[in-house]
C-alpha cells in the first residue's frame, strides 16, 4: 500500500533537512517552493501526488501544511489513492525557526513575518484529520 506522508511545521523547523535525511532514496518529493512559475500550485501539486501513488510510490509533501483545512485535500487524494496517511509535527520554537530562517540564503530564506503568520495558523495534526500515524520531531 502506498503512503503519503504529510510534513507540517514552521518554515526553517527542519522539514526539507529531515526530507533529504530519512527519505529522499525512498519518497518522491513534492514541495510547492520547488513550482515557483506553476500558475495553480495546488492543482499541480494534488496531480503530482495522484501519479505517484497511482504508480504504488510513496510520496512526502514538504510545504507547511499548518492547518487542517490545508492537509484535509492532501489527506482526501491519499484516501482516493488507496494511500496511508502519515504526518510529521515538527515542533519547533518559533523563535528557532526564524534564526534557523535568517541563516538561509537566497530564495530560501523567507521574510521574518511569514514565519510568525504561519505561527498563527498552525495546528499540530490529529488522528481525527485521517492520519494513520503521528510523529512528533523536536
Amino acid at each position: 500500500m502506498p503512503e503519503l506522508i504529510i510534513l507540517v511545521g514552521l518554515q526553517g523547523s527542519g522539514k526539507t533537512t529531515y526530507y533529504r535525511d530519512h527519505f529522499a532514496a525512498t519518497h518522491v518529493h513534492i514541495s510547492k517552493d520547488l513550482m515557483k512559475n506553476a500558475r495553480d500550485r495546488d492543482v499541480k501539486q494534488d496531480l503530482m501526488i495522484r501519479k505517484a501513488l497511482g504508480e504504488g510510490k510513496p510520496v512526502v509533501v514538504d510545504n507547511t501544511n499548518p492547518s487542517p483545512a490545508v492537509r484535509a485535500p492532501l489527506i482526501a487524494t491519499a484516501r482516493s489513492c488507496g494511500a496511508r496517511v502519515i504526518g510529521y509535527f515538527f515542533d519547533v520554537p518559533v523563535k528557532v525557526a526564524v534564526k534557523r530562517n535568517r541563516a538561509r540564503q537566497g530564495k530560501e530564506r523567507v521574510p521574518d513575518a511569514a514565519v510568525y503568520v504561519t505561527s498563527k495558523k498552525l495546528v499540530p495534526p490529529k488522528f481525527e484529520e485521517g492520519f494513520d500515524e503521528i510523529h512528533v520531531v523536536t
